[in-house]
């Protein structure tokens, strides 16, 4: 099938497949003509990467899933330490979230908010202290 055709089954855009073939995370066959021939299996690898990708695995960490899933003799302890090392990165970007937003509460909570110039938020992020 041609890269519409795999675009539409896989639900990524043709610009997004063409990536991931620049970067061998597929490898479609060439029709005489030279063009794109997707077969069904590189469409369920396709959806594969888009299901990792949208939980935030990186490309690499998705060649790494996609080379555990085409090997049939894998250990699921392998895919479990990348699933953990994932949610480790996750928790440890929560962590820093809360701290920033704890950071904006703060610096927002000591501003007027009237009609002044003077604001902690600008003076802080000019790093202006005594906010």
């Amino acid at each position: 099938m041609n890269i519409g055709r795999a675009a539409e089954k896989s639900g990524l855009p043709p610009k997004t497949i063409r990536y991931y073939e620049e970067i061998a995370l597929i490898r479609p066959a060439r029709a005489e003509n030279g063009y794109r021939d997707y077969s069904e299996d590189d469409v369920h690898r396709l959806r594969f990467l888009q299901r990792s990708r949208s939980l935030g695995f990186s490309v690499e960490e998705c060649r790494t899933l996609l080379s555990l899933y085409q090997d049939d003799a894998r250990a699921s302890a392998d895919v479990k330490a990348v699933a953990l090392d994932k949610i480790t990165e996750i928790d440890r970007k929560l962590a820093e979230l809360k701290s920033l937003r704890g950071t904006l509460a703060r610096l927002a909570e000591h501003c007027h908010g009237d009609q002044r110039p003077d604001c902690p938020i600008i003076d802080d992020l000019a790093g202006k202290r005594g906010a």
